[in-house]
């Protein structure tokens, strides 16, 4: 077969894969895109891992009152999303898990453990948070980031195979497929960071929606950004952009789009609420609050895209939401 003959047959299979797949614009983005889950599905596949995840990072803190107030805090956000995303089964977990994550299930499950919430300042952190958990949901991350593995993945084994034969080279028939897999892969994870940065300004779009002063978003990234070592390899390759990269983007929309909110009395931080309504809980059962991000890898905060080489905890996660 020639090689245009192959690259046509490809490209006919991969439209008639195509039109298996139904297609609709997102309401929270506005991009068309493929839907390798329907909404039905993503519900189930949440609800189904959702379990399993919850008991291997130690269950729900045994508080009723915090729990309440993280609910509380996250149907706010949820409420104010878009298109039918506010009738999803949201569901807000404050996780026993000393573990320093936060992470999203498709569907609407969320989660963050004792861990994070402990390490903040006030109520504007922690709904930036749940912010950026639900956007992950809302943006449908998971869909899209299954989407983008079946179509780089088949690219990746099409083109390896169509280069293995057209040469006489044996070297390159034997290192073609791991280029390919690894262009694939390094495509995937630039999405990934791409999809940090958008959870980001969701979550802030979120806070400010509820009069939450969208500054809380940036005081997250700021303890990220103390916690992190010097040895901070290449972004390129990273599956999260680093804490400096999300600052910057947050400071832009601060005083850009948000600009209206800063020192603005309508918008505020609720250092208040929070020390009334979760730190004091917190601290009369013995866990420590406040201080530095203590963690070796600040950077898997988020398991949504944490990968098994950084997060253990987060393995039962990557298996069920194809994370990145």
């Amino acid at each position: 077969m020639t090689l245009l003959r192959r690259s046509l047959t490809t490209l006919t299979a991969a439209t008639l894969v195509a039109t298996f797949v139904a297609c609709s614009t997102n309401p929270t983005t506005g991009r068309s895109e493929f839907n390798m889950l329907s909404r039905e599905e993503e519900i189930a596949l949440g609800a189904e891992a959702s379990p399993e995840l919850k008991a291997e990072f130690g269950g729900a803190v045994k508080k009723p009152e915090v729990n309440a107030y993280i609910t509380e805090l996250g149907q706010k956000l949820a409420a104010v999303t878009e298109g039918e995303n506010p009738s999803l089964p949201w569901e807000f977990t404050l996780l026993d898990s000393d573990v320093i994550n936060a992470f999203a299930l498709p569907g609407g499950k969320v989660f963050i453990s004792k861990g994070l919430a402990n390490r903040m300042k006030n109520e504007a952190e922690l709904a930036a948070v749940l912010g950026h958990e639900v956007g992950h949901v809302t943006a449908r991350h998971t869909n899209n980031q299954m989407t983008r593995q079946v179509l780089v993945g088949g690219a990746a084994a099409v083109a390896a195979s169509v280069l293995a034969e057209t040469t006489d080279s044996q070297e390159i028939q034997q290192i073609a497929p791991l280029a390919l897999n690894i262009g694939g892969q390094t495509l995937l994870l630039r999405y990934s960071r791409n999809q940090e940065l958008e959870a980001d300004a969701l979550g802030m779009r979120y806070m400010v929606r509820n009069g939450w002063d969208p500054k809380g978003a940036l005081g997250v990234m700021q303890i990220l950004d103390q916690a992190m070592s010097n040895d901070r390899g290449m972004e390129f390759l990273s599956t999260h952009p680093y804490p400096k990269t999300r600052i910057d983007a947050i400071n832009e929309q601060l005083s850009g789009e948000y600009a209206y909110t800063q020192n603005n009395p309508e918008y505020t931080l609720g250092a208040e609420s929070f020390q009334r309504r979760y730190l004091s809980k917190m601290a009369a059962s013995g866990a420590p609050t406040g201080g530095i991000f203590a963690i070796a890898q600040p950077a898997t905060w988020c398991a949504l895209c944490a990968s098994g080489e950084h997060a253990d905890e987060a393995n039962t996660a990557e298996k069920v939401i194809a994370a990145e």
